[in-house]
């Protein structure tokens, strides 16, 4: 039995007024949290942390994240999101990575998330210009060795553009317009193949660190049928089941336009598919009718408002959800969408960029939920019991925090603090399933520098390749600003962006 004991550390308590306990010892046996009381004793060969009356709390769970742009943080400026997609992930060969390319850039994502007290990721994966067992293999491998615990998807459309996106069949040239009548990427069978490579390879591998998920991309990108299909494996194996809906308005004009009026929280509805497994990602441009859908279902909701800031998607209603008791989790989405892959920002956005949307201060988010959404939020959504909590034999995903560091000097209020002060700066220890895999701001479980070292390298070198991709986009580049132009010429009956200043 391996035992890690923590002595003299303050837990995190939400449900008390200075936000944390006394002083008191912790105890992990087997990756789960086994004992709390006042005095433990530590058995020979126990590994002891002397705590010091610093805080220990759940690791941090991103919610929702996509690990295949880890490498291209500050490569775009901030666009709407479709046509930030044009430049994102396009489906062309010239992007194919080799397996350690892959590595790699998981990898990064992985430090960075670990150091800053992350234990957890829900990784919603795409594979451009397909996927391809040796590439899932490679990032799975990363979460294996950086020692994060890790859900991973693979989020593959499989219609063509056209199906996708509204307008665009009126607007496009003949020639262009044939080249994305086309089914893109893979065809539904061969995507079903690599989610048999994917549960059978890698779910529950690592002692069940690593674990599987399923992902649509979203309702309006799959048929009715993979939809279904995917549903099934979800059901199956109660995987979470990841799918972006309503995240910009483009999203819901699509509805008004190709869906007889129904938004896609309503369509996924009628082909009986919302559920508590179902992560509906996004859900910004949602309506009164949309909420009460997803109230019953008990899907989660994954928030993440720094990617919907720099993508100009709009301002989720984090507190008429709240008020349907709709879960919630939190994310960062991706590197190019938020540039840092740190969920400390991501809790500061969520607690403050709903201040805009209500005059009643009253229902402002409270530091104490934002943490829960970051913490047990994300572990209801990932389906793991306990998790992102200090449950009696919760897994002992745990950061240390230092009390003494400039964020919590002078102390007023914890939560306050953690929201609002703190950026991962002061994540003394992170710990996954009880082993310690970050300490003092570096990994534990790799060679850093050398890998760092080796990315370096390898992405100035890819440079070229992304570049040439950008070069093949640009002619569509001016339909997709016509179409976007028309989307926001749509009259809707809801507002999720502030208006312009008169």
């Amino acid at each position: 039995m391996t035992q890690t004991l923590f002595r003299g550390v303050r837990l995190l308590d939400l449900d008390v007024n200075d936000g944390m306990t006394a002083a008191c010892d912790l105890r992990v046996s087997n990756g789960r949290i086994g004992e709390i009381a006042k005095d433990l004793s530590a058995q020979p060969g126990v590994k002891v942390i002397e705590g010091a009356g610093n805080l220990l709390m759940p690791g941090l769970i991103n919610g929702h994240f996509h690990s295949a742009v880890n490498h291209m943080k500050g490569r775009l400026p901030s666009l709407p999101l479709e046509i930030f997609m044009l430049y994102e992930c396009p489906e062309l060969e010239v992007l194919r990575p080799t397996p350690r390319e892959a590595y790699l850039r998981t990898m990064l994502g992985c430090i960075e998330m670990l150091r800053g007290g992350t234990t957890s990721v829900q990784d919603d994966c795409f594979f451009v210009p397909s996927p391809d067992p040796e590439i899932i293999d490679a990032v799975a491998q990363a979460y294996v060795d950086s020692g994060m615990r890790a859900r991973l998807a693979l989020d593959q459309p499989e219609l063509s553009e056209l199906e996708k996106l509204p307008f665009l069949r009126d607007i496009l040239p003949p020639d262009l317009r044939a080249q994305l009548s086309a089914p893109q990427g893979v065809p539904a069978p061969a995507l079903l193949e690599s989610y048999a490579h994917l549960i059978a390879t890698w779910h529950g591998a690592a002692d069940g660190r690593i674990k599987a998920a399923v992902s649509c991309s979203a309702p309006q990108r799959v048929s009715p049928d993979y939809f279904l299909q995917l549903d099934d494996i979800s059901l199956r194996h109660d995987l979470p089941f990841y799918a972006h809906m309503l995240e910009t308005r483009l999203q819901r004009v699509y509805g008004e336009e190709c869906l007889q009026g129904r938004s896609l929280v309503q369509y996924t509805h009628d082909l009986a598919l919302l559920s508590d497994r179902m992560n509906v990602i996004h859900a910004i441009w949602v309506d009164d009718a949309d909420l009460d859908l997803l109230a019953a279902s008990s899907a989660t909701v994954a928030h993440n408002p720094n990617s919907n800031l720099r993508l100009g998607s709009g301002i989720m209603r984090w507190r008429d959800m709240q008020d349907r008791g709709i879960p919630l989790c939190l994310g960062v989405d991706e590197a190019i969408a938020d540039d840092a892959i740190n969920m400390w920002s991501v809790m500061k956005t969520a607690s403050v960029i709903h201040n805009l949307s209500d005059w009643d201060y009253t229902r402002w988010p409270q530091a104490t939920e934002v943490i829960r959404a970051a913490t047990a939020g994300g572990g209801q959504a990932m389906r793991e019991p306990g998790l992102g909590t200090l449950d009696i034999g919760a897994p002992a995903d745990l950061i240390l925090v230092d009390l003494t560091a400039l964020p919590f000097v002078p102390l007023n209020n914890l939560s306050r603090q953690l929201v609002h002060c703190e950026f991962g700066q002061s994540v003394l220890m992170t710990m996954v399933a009880g082993h310690i895999v970050a300490e003092r701001g570096h990994l534990t479980t790799i060679d850093e520098a050398a890998l760092l070292a080796e990315a370096a390298a390898f992405f100035a070198g890819k440079k070229h390749a992304m570049d040439m991709a950008d070069k093949q986009v640009e002619k569509f580049l001016p339909h997709y600003r016509e179409m976007y132009r028309r989307a926001g010429a749509r009259s809707l009956p809801l507002e999720r962006r502030l208006p312009n200043p008169a």
